[in-house]
């Protein structure tokens, strides 16, 4: 059986339900397909929290998309009745004084320029206002108190349920296994359960699977995984804001950052950093020996109260990386009918409210001022990424 709309949307995570959503809004016949459930449990997407920072170093783009999409997130958890997006403020720290140059240092000039109020924490302040945290380690950075984290996988299962309601078609599990071309265009997707979903133009929006499904890829995209960790602290009063508030350990120099008291009870914490690389599918998603010894190191320097905390859950967070850092948004360059939106490298999250008019304006070919970054480039295999947070050193 074929079925047919005017968008084929491969993925219904974060980028290609906001983009089905907007689609939809400008008046397209959107289908999106997607391996299932939705949210996938081994996506980006998921999981239960995931960081709204605007901190960029002196990336002005992603600081100005950033505070876009917050505006954007306070407008979800009005139109849903829901706290989806959690304003606890970032609290940024560094081991050492803050230098000219540094990730840290840039983030904070930067957004002063840009008008934003921002505390400057020293060891004391520190001390004072954030009591669970080694005030001897930690010795500069600043609170900001725009940002916070947003619900990520509670996100994605509200936005498929609106675009259900708005005549999006969505099914799962139906998993993309070959894009099928006539005429020198892409007019449809067979699905490994045996369907085909013709369209007069498909989104691929894969995450970590979109190199799998486009092989010309595979040398720009890799799918790595990066621990997660899920700790019951038995004083949990010390870690609930607005003591404790989402944060980045010295984020550029060791990758980790984290979450205040969550919902379920725990505080989450996690490392932007390498990661080991994975086959989306094949490979196991365990968290390594290694990865408790690093945690326990950095909780002994950071958190030492957290140190006799049960850790209840792990997982490792899939990437789907770009050498570069930056997305990968645009128009397939040979295959006609084709666009791709994959590459989010550890911080696309933040972007969804942005996220969804930035891709329809690509596969639309409207002009958008935020689109020339992420478009189709060639990057040598050493290309380093420009990620400004994130840890680039194997430990």
């Amino acid at each position: 059986m074929t079925r047919s709309s005017d968008i084929l949307v491969v993925g219904g995570g974060i980028y290609g339900m906001t983009a089905a959503l907007e689609l939809r809004s400008r008046g397209f016949s959107v289908t999106v397909i997607d391996q299932g459930p939705i949210p996938h449990p081994l996506a980006a997407s998921t999981d239960v929290s995931k960081v709204v920072r605007m901190e960029y170093g002196a990336d002005l783009q992603y600081t100005r998309m950033a505070d876009r999409a917050i505006d954007g997130f306070l407008v979800w958890n009005e139109e849903f009745g829901e706290e989806l997006y959690v304003n606890t403020g970032v609290l940024m720290l560094g081991r050492t004084p803050m230098q000219p140059g540094s990730y840290l240092a840039e983030s904070y000039e930067l957004l002063r320029a840009e008008g934003h109020h921002l505390d400057r924490i020293d060891s004391a302040e520190l001390r004072r206002r954030f009591p669970a945290w080694n005030a001897d380690t930690y010795v500069d950075g600043f609170f900001g108190p725009r940002g916070g984290y947003a619900q990520s996988g509670r996100i994605v299962a509200m936005l498929a349920n609106k675009a259900q309601r708005l005549g999006v078609a969505i099914y799962a599990p139906q998993t993309a296994s070959e894009l099928v071309r006539a005429g020198g265009r892409i007019v449809a997707v067979r699905t490994r359960e045996g369907e085909t979903f013709s369209a007069g133009h498909t989104l691929v929006a894969a995450g970590a699977w979109t190199h799998h499904l486009l092989p010309e890829l595979q040398r720009m995209m890799v799918a790595t995984g990066h621990p997660v960790f899920h700790l019951k602290p038995s004083n949990p009063e010390l870690f609930a804001p607005p003591h404790f508030v989402t944060f980045t350990a010295d984020v550029a120099a060791t990758g980790w950052y984290g979450f205040p008291l969550l919902r379920e009870g725990v505080v989450k914490i996690a490392n932007h950093g390498v990661g080991v690389q994975l086959h989306a599918e094949n490979d196991e998603r365990a968290v390594y020996v290694r990865d408790f010894a690093d945690l326990r190191r950095m909780l002994a320097d950071t958190f030492p109260s957290l140190l006799d905390a049960q850790i209840v859950y792990t997982r490792r967070c899939l990437y789907s990386d770009t050498p570069d850092g930056h997305f990968w948004i645009d128009r397939h360059p040979q295959r006609i009918g084709l666009t791709v939106a994959a590459g989010d490298s550890g911080h696309g999250f933040k972007f969804a409210p942005v996220l969804g008019p930035l891709i329809a304006d690509v596969i639309e070919g409207i002009s958008n001022d935020w689109a020339p970054k992420f478009r189709w480039r060639t990057l040598a295999p050493n290309t380093i990424s420009e990620e400004a947070a994130r840890y680039q050193t194997l430990s």
